[in-house]
C-alpha cells in the first residue's frame, strides 16, 4: 500500500482529526464493544448520544434490535423509504423490515448474532458505509417459516452492508447463508426452495433471462482491465484488479500470487478450508456451475486492522447460466437457467498477502431462482401439450 493511502486509512479509522480510536471487533468481548460512559471517538452529528463511533453504532443497534428484541428501534434507525436488498428479494419500506424481523425472531427465538468484524468508510457529513460480518447461532424451537420446530442447532454467516446518515440506515444489502441453516436443521432444500419459488410465482414474479453474460460483448474476450472508480486506496484498486483477473478473465493462477500459502478460507455452508489450493477449488467450483458468469464489484472499502495489515470488504454480483457442474450441487443437472449470485467477501491482507477470506453467498437463493424459472416455463409447456392434443 502506498504511504499516502496508508496514512489516509489510519485517519479514516479514527474519524476526522484522530487516529485508530474507533472500536474494532476482533479482539474485544461484547461488553467492550458496547461500552457505557465512553466518550465519542469520532464526530457523530445526528446520531443518538449512546453511540460513540460508527462501529459501536452498527454493533450496538443490531444487538438491541435482534437480541434484546427492541424491534421498534427500526423506526428510529431506518428511514421510512429504506431499501433492503436480499438474496431472496427486495424490501422497499420500513414496515416490511419490521414485519420480516418479527417473523425471523418468531422462528428462531434463541438466535444470537455475534459481530465478527466491521469494515467501513465515510463520515457523519457525507454518510457512513459499513460492512458487518455476523456469525449467527441458535436452535430451531418454534413454528415459523422453517416449519415445525426441529430442535436442532445451527451456525451460519451473514454480511450486511449498510449506508447510514444521521442515525438512520437508508440502504442495506444483506447476504445470509440460508442454505447452511436449512441443511443443519435437517430440512429438504429442494422442497423448501420449491415452496419459496411457488410463493414468488403466485405473486406474478418470474425469472427474466437477459441473454448473454455481460462479461463478454458479442465475440470479444473479457475486458483486460476493470473499472477502478469505486476504489479509494491502492490496496482497494489492487483487490479489484485481481478479482477481475480471476473471475472475468479466468486467470485462476492469480490466486497463488495474492493469497498466503497458509491462508484460511471461511466459506458458505460454514466451510473452513486452508491453503491456496482450497481457495482455487472453491472459486473454480462456483465458476464450474456457472461457466459463462460475469463478475461485477459493486462496492469496496477498507480499514486498518489491529492484528496487523488491512481488511478489505467487497460487495459483488456474479451473473450467468447454470450450464455446468461445480460446487452448486443442489441445483442438480445443468438446467440452463439464469441465476444471479449476490455475494460479499472480506479479505485480511497482512505482509502483502491475504491470510483470511470470508466469502458469503446463498445457494438456497440460487436454487429458488432455478425453480422459479422452471415454474415460469410450465405454462408454455402446458400450452404446447394442449396444442399437440
Amino acid at each position: 500500500m502506498a504511504a499516502s493511502d496508508k496514512s489516509s486509512d489510519e485517519g479514516k479509522a479514527g474519524g476526522k482529526g484522530s487516529t485508530d480510536s474507533v472500536l474494532q471487533v476482533e479482539r474485544r468481548d461484547f461488553v467492550d464493544l458496547v461500552p457505557e460512559g465512553r466518550k465519542r471517538a469520532q464526530p457523530m452529528e445526528g446520531f443518538d448520544e449512546i453511540y460513540t463511533d460508527i462501529v459501536d453504532y452498527i454493533v450496538r443497534c443490531t444487538h438491541r434490535i435482534w437480541d434484546e428484541r427492541d424491534i421498534g428501534l427500526i423506526y428510529t434507525h431506518y428511514t421510512h423509504n429504506c431499501v433492503l436488498y436480499g438474496t431472496m428479494g427486495t424490501m422497499y419500506d420500513r414496515e416490511e423490515v419490521v414485519r420480516d424481523t418479527i417473523q425471523r425472531l418468531v422462528s428462531l427465538p434463541e438466535r444470537r448474532g455475534m459481530a465478527t468484524q466491521v469494515i467501513w468508510n465515510g463520515d457523519d457529513q457525507d454518510g457512513f458505509y459499513t460492512s458487518h460480518l455476523v456469525t449467527g447461532s441458535g436452535r430451531h424451537t418454534q413454528h415459523g417459516h422453517y416449519g415445525p420446530p426441529t430442535g436442532r442447532t445451527f451456525v451460519s454467516r451473514t454480511i450486511a452492508d449498510c449506508m447510514i446518515h444521521a442515525n438512520k440506515i437508508y440502504r442495506e444489502w444483506v447476504v445470509s447463508d440460508q442454505m447452511a441453516i436449512i441443511k443443519q436443521l435437517g430440512l429438504d432444500p429442494q422442497a423448501y426452495a420449491e415452496k419459496l419459488a411457488e410463493k414468488l410465482f403466485d405473486k406474478g414474479l418470474v425469472s427474466i433471462d437477459i441473454g448473454e453474460s455481460r462479461r463478454m460483448i458479442g465475440q470479444y474476450p473479457p475486458e483486460a482491465k476493470t473499472d477502478l472508480s469505486i476504489a479509494q486506496t491502492d490496496l482497494e484498486r489492487e483487490t479489484l484488479e485481481w478479482l477481475h483477473d480471476v473471475w472475468n478473465r479466468r486467470m485462476l493462477g492469480r490466486i497463488k500470487d495474492v493469497y498466503a500459502p497458509t491462508c484460511q478460507y471461511h466459506g458458505p455452508l460454514m466451510s473452513e478450508l486452508y491453503g491456496v489450493a482450497a481457495v482455487t477449488h472453491q472459486t473454480l467450483g462456483l465458476l464450474g456451475s456457472l461457466p459463462d458468469a460475469g463478475f461485477s464489484a459493486q462496492h469496496v472499502c477498507s480499514t486498518p486492522c489491529e492484528q496487523g495489515g488491512t481488511k478489505v470488504a467487497v460487495r459483488w454480483i456474479l451473473e450467468g447460466h447454470h450450464l455446468g457442474y461445480g460446487l452448486l450441487h443442489e441445483l442438480g443437472e445443468p438446467t440452463g437457467k439464469r441465476v444471479q449470485v449476490m455475494g460479499i467477501s472480506h479479505f485480511h491482507y497482512k505482509d502483502g498477502k491475504i491470510v483470511d477470506e470470508w466469502r458469503v453467498y446463498d445457494e438456497l437463493s440460487l436454487l429458488v431462482q432455478v425453480k422459479l424459472a422452471q415454474l415460469a416455463d410450465a405454462p408454455s409447456a402446458q400450452i404446447m401439450d394442449g396444442a399437440a392434443d
